[in-house]
């Protein structure tokens, strides 16, 4: 939308900066946001440390939290500030095709000093977010991501709600973002894992909690690449969503939360805990290079309640279409390419392949060349116009799509505009009625997912680890 047509939208759209406001009338109110995204500096490693160079929206690292209600309307004004096109994506955000944030293929780019006005009203509440799908890499890479929550009309009784933006970065010895983004070398195996995690933007900090009380923590992983297995020490986390989509309530049978980039969790942890103690909570995943994230730090106070809360911890359900498996239609995507022969930096000699590999090249891959597929088709970049979709789905009816990873990598898939039913995973039944819009697939693994087509438009189907999204790990699904 052009700066003209956006003054013919009228007045109601002067907020402040980070500012929200809400239009009543006699249909559902309306709110409002405005956002921009544009350099900024930020203490990424602590007050004592170096401010950093980034790209921020309305100048905050996470952006701003943007608090929806359920089933009612929102317009967000987005004014590009930087020296590059940008668009924003509603990762999870079950929209309108025009409202999706692809370049090219759902909307025109915003180029700097222009605008564009967002509008949807979405059906699911949950844990959602909002990040750029133009020039991926560098724009999340330099910051520029924010959380996206839709309220419940009746949420779960707890004590708090606590928000957790998971960010990773590289930075070099003078706290600056390090360059180097789209390295052939990481766009054929784990993508641009960072040295530095944030969490809300900032060094993680112990977070104070008091024995007996009852948290709703929701986490959401904005890295580029970098994938997170939690474990909380002394404590049961229970999940309750993934990707904002309620789940039904269960404790991970190893204790070990699996959350890739894009991927949200909501947890629900009773404070049984000891008070004055401290309890770490630690990202394993990579083998040799687990670390302490942050952790409880408990009051000295006496227990909020002796027991842990009496009330339900099952949430709503959101309004989704379910598949019909029997009638529906299947199909097959086989996702390949990629450094063959490593594990990943996990287990064995991971990291001492990818030393070998820094050390020897890659035999002439150059910057922006494809290195995945998808059966054996590769879309590199961001998207842009022209993209002839891979697969056609008949609008309305249900599609159970298996997808097989046959690369020697993880890749966490994301879905634009549905959520999905993920019904198994190598041949076993996933638990606990799990729906998502991403799906974090191991080397070798074959998922079954399956949703309704009821959203027409070009739909993008990606890599969430944005290296492999824009080296060729990524098409369209078309729903007409």
């Amino acid at each position: 939308m052009s700066r003209r047509a956006l003054l013919r939208v009228g007045a109601c759209l002067a907020v402040a900066a980070a500012g929200l406001k809400t239009i009543a009338g006699n249909a559902a109110p309306t709110t409002e946001y405005r956002i921009g995204p544009a350099p900024g500096r930020a203490r990424l490693k602590g007050s004592d440390a170096p401010e950093t160079a980034v790209w921020s929206y309305n100048g905050q690292i996470p952006g701003p939290e943007i608090r929806l209600r359920q089933g009612e309307p929102v317009r967000i004004l987005v004014e590009n500030g930087l020296g590059e096109d940008t668009t924003v994506h509603w990762h999870g955000i079950r929209l309108p095709n025009a409202m999706d944030g692809v370049p090219g293929l759902t909307q025109p780019p915003i180029r700097p000093g222009e605008s564009f006005l967002y509008e949807f009203t979405p059906p699911d509440a949950g844990t959602f977010w909002y990040h750029p799908h133009a020039n991926s890499l560098q724009q999340l890479g330099r910051g520029l991501a924010g959380a996206l929550i839709v309220e419940e009309a009746e949420p779960i009784e707890v004590d708090r709600d606590l928000l957790w933006v998971l960010g990773d970065w590289r930075l070099d010895t003078e706290g600056q973002i390090a360059p180097g983004f789209g390295s052939p070398m990481e766009a054929a195996m784990s993508g641009r894992v960072g040295n530095t995690v944030t969490l809300n933007g900032a060094a993680p900090a112990d977070l104070e909690v008091r024995a007996g009380e009852r948290i709703r923590l929701r986490l959401v992983n904005t890295s580029l690449a970098r994938i997170m297995a939690l474990r909380f020490e002394g404590h049961r986390p229970v999940v309750v969503a993934v990707d904002g989509q309620p789940c039904d309530p269960y404790e991970p049978a190893d204790g070990r939360l699996l959350l890739a980039p894009a991927m949200r969790l909501d947890l629900v942890i009773d404070m049984q805990g000891e008070p004055g103690k401290r309890y770490a909570i630690r990202d394993d995943f990579y083998e040799g290079l687990g670390y302490e994230l942050t952790s409880f730090a408990y009051s000295s106070q006496p227990p909020l309640r002796e027991n842990p809360l009496d009330a339900s911890l099952r949430l709503p359900g959101n309004p989704l279409p379910r598949p019909d498996l029997q009638s529906a239609t299947r199909h097959e995507l086989l996702l390949e390419g990629g450094m063959p022969g490593m594990n990943n930096m996990q287990g064995g000699a991971g990291m001492q392949g990818m030393a070998k590999m820094m050390s020897g090249g890659m035999g002439g891959m150059k910057h922006g060349q494809a290195v995945w597929s998808i059966n054996g088709t590769a879309m590199t970049g961001d998207g842009h116009a022209g993209m002839q979709p891979l697969v056609t789905l008949a609008r309305g009816q249900s599609h159970f799509v298996t997808l097989r990873n046959r690369t020697a990598w993880w890749h966490p898939m994301h879905l634009h505009g549905f959520s999905f039913r993920v019904l198994s995973r190598n041949g076993a039944a996933v638990p606990h009625n799990q729906w998502a819009d991403t799906v974090l697939m191991a080397p070798d693994d074959s998922v079954d997912i399956a949703f309704v087509a009821d959203n027409p438009g070009d739909w993008m189907l990606h890599c969430h680890i944005t290296d492999h999204q824009t080296a060729g790990l990524m098409t369209v699904l078309r729903v007409e």
